[in-house]
């Protein structure tokens, strides 16, 4: 019998998708691992039934192509599809350029628009499953901040998660993920093609090494809270975190195992789920803005 076949995006090496690809392969799976470039994801290439894809999410004649590449190659089907690939940028939105952030949402949101559209026909055929790697973030309202002295600590660093890697932009590009795949997942079903959200806590990987470092504009409002921005790009913050092999295996896992709709996977996952509906909106704020210097904004100095 075949084996189930799966397409990631964002493969490049030190990312989630890079293990994902490694996870699929090692379980069974023909895996198309697919990046910009494919040097970028050295070491699959030595992986047996792992095939190395250029894929670019913003282009349709791109996907396109791998669409008609895979279908040769697998008889018109496709049993997972794993949106992975994603953009960040860090900056204030009132000092955030609009084109960056318009290419950003390029990749984040309609890249998996895209893809889910080109790939429709074949996940149909095989009654397949679309995964979408979401992100806590989507459910918090972070600025940006450095490490945390909350009393209550275990949930202010998990809340504090998206000071880490993302700015308010960031934020939005994947709760408009999250809230795209409740709706497909509605769609979908008719069609026999199952939804998965993976809603990933803190993992060790490389998001901020391609974010663009963020410069204040000299008549930024938000100057007095430059060294709080310049922390979280620099990394000098202090949190647990899973390695993208444990956070491959459980996902792997879940999505082999038939789920459906969102997984909480990773460190502080579980608890952002229970503060965003149990935590009340004040208490959520003044965790979120410890540590962000948004005090000192707007203040006239004497």
């Amino acid at each position: 019998m075949p084996s189930k076949t799966v397409l990631i995006t964002g493969c490049s090496a030190g990312g989630i998708g890079h293990t994902l690809a490694m996870e699929f392969q090692r379980r069974g799976l023909t895996v198309f691992a697919t990046a910009r470039s494919t040097s970028k994801m050295s070491g699959l290439e030595k992986l047996p039934n792992t095939t190395l894809l250029s894929l670019d999410v913003t282009s349709p004649t791109s996907i396109a192509e791998a669409v008609e590449r895979i279908k040769a190659q697998t008889g018109g089907k496709l049993d997972y599809l794993v949106n992975n690939s994603g953009r960040n940028i860090m900056i204030p939105a009132l000092d955030a350029d609009i084109d960056d952030a318009k290419e950003m949402f390029d990749v984040n949101f309609w890249g998996i628009l895209r893809m889910v559209q080109g790939f429709a026909p074949l996940l149909i055929e095989a009654k397949g499953t679309i995964v979408n790697i979401g992100s806590i973030v989507a459910y918090l309202h972070k600025p940006f901040t450095s490490k945390l002295e909350f009393p209550e600590r275990s949930v202010a660093r998990a809340l504090s998660l998206a000071d880490r890697l993302r700015a308010g932009l960031y934020n939005a590009s994947k709760a408009a993920v999250h809230q795209f795949d409740e709706t497909l997942r509605l769609e979908m079903a008719p069609l026999g093609v199952k939804v998965v959200t993976v809603v990933t806590g803190s993992i060790e990987t490389n998001i901020i090494t391609n974010c663009p470092e963020p410069h204040l504009p000299p008549t930024s409002r938000y100057l007095a809270a430059k060294g709080a921005l310049d922390k979280q790009y620099e990394n000098k913050l202090d949190f647990k975190q899973a390695t993208p092999d444990a956070f491959a295996k459980q996902v792997v896992g879940d999505v082999l195992g038939g789920a459906v709709g969102k997984v909480f996977r990773g460190p502080y996952a579980g608890t952002v789920r229970w503060a965003s509906h149990i935590m009340p909106m004040w208490m959520q704020d003044r965790i979120l803005l410890d540590g962000s210097d948004l005090d000192k904004v707007g203040k006239t100095a004497s």
